[in-house]
């Protein structure tokens, strides 16, 4: 046992000395990690419902996907992109297939998805208006990426403290105000971009109409609607997107997270009348969309959409954990606010900080994380939870609301 202590110690050693510190880390080693649990270098067992952050749709060590990555990995890995790749191909027929775009790009993540959604809702403005119909709409309390682009169109400045200016170009409203994205609109305005559930906001829901309003101005103003699905996307819901539960269709997404099953992808996806906006040398990703992440992806998306049985499970923990949760909301009512989301991305809104409840948890075995202000915790298991797994987080749950002040 010691030895382990000594391993741990050190890399935690290592990575102060040579990691940049962009991350509060908890002084956790995990090295392994099958279904909805995950080990310490220790060998200790933790209930993982925070997924990899809505990364870990299936689990982690899906077998489908583990034997797409081994048998890719033995044909090919990587070749550019000035090649035609089938695995990509094969996956973008299969999101096409299963959504209301046309067409697909690829890249690694999902900054670099929004950052694709920007630049071809810039340059199709530019191409049907001319260079000043260049400014997007985003809502306050958003998060859209860490790159300069997304950074400016995310709208919490905590995110953007230090890297000023910003870029111009962009304007905030507030989530769920459509008379107030009305009034932000000029002739500059070429797209909005929303989340349909604000997840690192805090797990914010938009109201009812709020959404199909959004399509409706759009349409009436003739901008191009946005929707980053990087967190809403690939079954989280319970639909295999967000959108899909709104009535709607946005006219580009962006994907990213769950998409490979725990391999670093993206996708910005759009309708034929905006992916024209693109030609060679307008954009382009050397990494975007090769063999290896791309037969990952294929395996999660199939998986997720076969037979429906995924998406089944994660409507009826949905039901589960929403119930238990509630229980939990009524009894600890001085503590508990709100409990609020979709599918499997949900929150618990409290009256005071969250992490002494994360760390408490954690402790117990149980990984789950914070959204907004640090006031919502959030849960975002894979969706292949079951009822035992919910319980015992139910369990330790209750026992944190007693114990910590």
């Amino acid at each position: 046992m010691l030895s382990f202590w000594m391993e741990t110690r050190k890399i935690l050693e290592d990575a102060d000395h040579y990691l940049m510190p962009t991350y509060s880390r908890f002084p956790l080693v995990l090295r392994k990690g099958r279904g909805a649990k995950v080990w310490d270098i220790h060998g200790r067992e933790y209930l993982d419902f925070l997924g990899g952050i809505a990364v870990n749709v299936l689990g982690h060590c899906h077998p489908k996907v583990v034997i797409a990555i081994q048998k890719q990995a033995q044909r090919l890995i990587h070749v550019s992109n000035l090649y035609y790749i089938e695995p990509q191909v094969r996956l973008a027929k299969l999101l096409v297939t299963n959504s209301f775009a046309d067409k697909a790009f690829f890249c690694n993540s999902g900054a670099e998805a929004n950052e694709a959604a920007i630049k071809i809702a810039r340059k199709y403005s530019a191409d049907k208006y001319g260079p000043d119909r260049f400014e997007i709409i985003s809502a306050m309390d958003s998060f859209h990426g860490r790159t300069i682009a997304t950074l400016t169109a995310t709208g919490q400045t905590k995110f953007q403290k230090g890297f000023e200016p910003m870029l111009t170009g962009f304007s905030h409203v507030p989530f769920n105000d459509i008379a107030a994205l009305r009034a932000a609109i000029t002739p500059k305005t070429c797209a909005v971009i929303l989340e349909p559930i604000q997840a690192e906001g805090g797990i914010n829901m938009p109201s009812a109409d709020y959404l199909r309003q959004v399509r409706g101005l759009c349409d009436e103003k003739d901008l191009l609607l946005i929707f980053d699905e990087v967190q809403t996307g690939m079954g989280r819901t319970g639909k295999l997107f967000g959108y899909e539960h709104y009535g709607m269709q946005p006219d580009i997404m962006s994907l990213a997270k769950g998409l490979g099953g725990g391999v670093p992808i993206g996708a910005m996806l759009a309708t034929d009348r905006v992916a024209v906006a693109f030609s060679p040398r307008t954009h382009a990703s050397t990494f975007g969309g090769n063999p290896l992440v791309c037969a990952a992806a294929i395996a999660t998306v199939e998986t997720l959409l076969e037979d429906g049985f995924i998406l089944d499970q994660c409507n009826r923990m949905s039901a589960y954990l929403f119930e238990r949760l509630g229980h939990l909301k009524k009894e600890y009512h001085e503590k508990v606010i709100d409990v609020r989301g979709k599918g499997l991305l949900i929150g618990m809104e409290l009256m005071r900080d969250g992490m002494p409840y994360v760390q408490a948890c954690m402790d117990r075995g149980v990984l789950i994380g914070l959204a907004g202000n640090g006031s919502v915790l959030r849960f975002t298991p894979p969706l292949i939870i079951e009822e035992r797994e919910i319980d015992h987080l139910i369990d330790v749950m209750e026992e944190v609301l007693e114990r910590v002040p």
